[in-house]
């Protein structure tokens, strides 16, 4: 009984962490431009199968855009509360659509730990 107990706890724990709310870290990709309109096009083109990286060098106006868009792994808090809740609720390896202070962002969250 007590190993059975300890492995439902061990896989409860799993479960929790897995848990998007329980994250403390995540990666994305981010493309940032100015107006809506254009956020919203380069949402249908990733739709119609074009790659985010590409997208990012050729119109994001943020300098990650050189790196297509990546802004590497960050913790919970550091970016503005628009883009963090997004990244640390949206799902995973979906576009978002998100505004900031810095304009429309394009958003690609890659995981979540």
């Amino acid at each position: 009984m007590f190993g059975l107990l300890k492995r439902i706890g061990y896989t409860c724990a799993t479960r929790i962490v897995r848990d998007r709310s329980m994250a403390n870290t995540a990666a994305a990709l981010h493309i940032l431009v100015k107006h809506k309109e254009q956020a919203e096009d380069i949402i249908k083109q990733l739709k119609k199968g074009a790659k985010f990286q590409t997208l990012a060098k050729k119109y994001s106006t943020c300098p990650s855009g050189k790196r297509g868009g990546d802004l590497g792994e960050f913790r919970r808090g550091q970016m503005v509360p628009q883009f963090d809740k997004v990244c640390f609720s949206g799902e995973v390896l979906t576009p978002h659509l998100v505004k900031t202070k810095f304009g429309w962002h394009v958003v690609k969250v890659l995981y979540r730990t």
